[in-house]
């Protein structure tokens, strides 16, 4: 059977017409602990996993629209990651603007929301979606505890819908994730932040620089101590010769021949 070949103008034809959609409305984040916590779950992933020990290619986006139909407005999550696709070289193209699910051939297999009220349906109508989506992991951070005494969802898709799970590894993934406090960005909260099996951090750029240059700090002053103790056994052995050395002077002032 001969193998089909669509020309550029079929692909083209091909393609839905997006030009109705509203991929940008202006409309700013909502407060400020979201949008560091959403750069938090972005920027560490291209600065210290960069695709897990396989390398895989993965786009992971914050506070972009994804699109599943033509005739649809866009959900917005807070974070998403999807595997095994890359972004398109020119991203300022219509169709490329957005998380277009038939642009990339698949859903995303993260979806993360963090919640800062009550209207945003987190835990009703977006986990109803996302679901029928296929969107393999679905998880939901409530630091405020608006919705209910649990900060910290997670759902796992089985069949056509969700099922809650205490599991904190993501293994088609290849991502953990966990509650952590501490300072990021000059704000001082509790965060969620993505980690590896062992429920080691992925560091963000900032955290692996200065990382690093602890490592280096470190290591100077071993070679600091290294060279110190040398000079140490060096001023040692110098004094053990100068001790001979008055020894032996005396020896001879004696008549006696010091043996070598």
């Amino acid at each position: 059977m001969a193998e089909l070949v669509l020309e550029p103008e079929a692909v083209a034809i091909a393609r839905p017409d997006v030009s109705h959609l509203v991929t940008e409305d202006d409309t700013p984040v909502d407060n400020i602990f979201s949008e560091k916590q959403q750069r938090l779950l972005t920027e560490p992933l291209y600065s210290s996993w960069k695709g897990g020990a396989e390398k895989r290619p993965f786009v992971a986006l914050a506070n972009v629209g994804l699109f599943f139909a033509v005739d649809e407005p866009a959900i917005v999550p807070d974070a998403l990651i999807s595997l095994d696709v890359t972004l398109p070289e020119e991203v300022w193209e219509k169709r490329h603007r957005s998380y277009f699910m038939w642009e990339y051939g698949k859903p995303p297999d993260v979806v993360v929301e963090v919640v800062s009220n009550r209207q945003g349906g987190e835990l009703g109508r977006k986990k109803s979606l996302y679901a029928r989506l296929g969107i393999a992991w679905y998880i939901v951070y409530d630091p405020e505890r608006q919705l209910n005494a649990k900060e910290l969802h997670l759902f796992e898709r089985r069949g056509s819908g969700y099922i809650p799970t205490r599991r904190m590894w993501l293994p088609e993934v290849g991502l953990g994730v966990q509650l952590w406090t501490g300072t990021y960005a000059d704000l001082h909260a509790t965060w969620l932040r993505w980690c590896d099996q062992e429920g080691n951090l992925l560091l963000t750029g900032e955290e692996a620089a200065a990382q690093e240059r602890d490592r280096a700090e470190q290591e100077r002053q071993r070679a600091e101590q290294e060279r110190q103790r040398a000079e140490q056994e060096y001023q040692r052995a110098e004094q053990e010769h100068e001790r001979a050395e008055r020894l032996a002077a005396q020896l001879r002032a004696l008549g006696v021949e010091p043996e070598a």
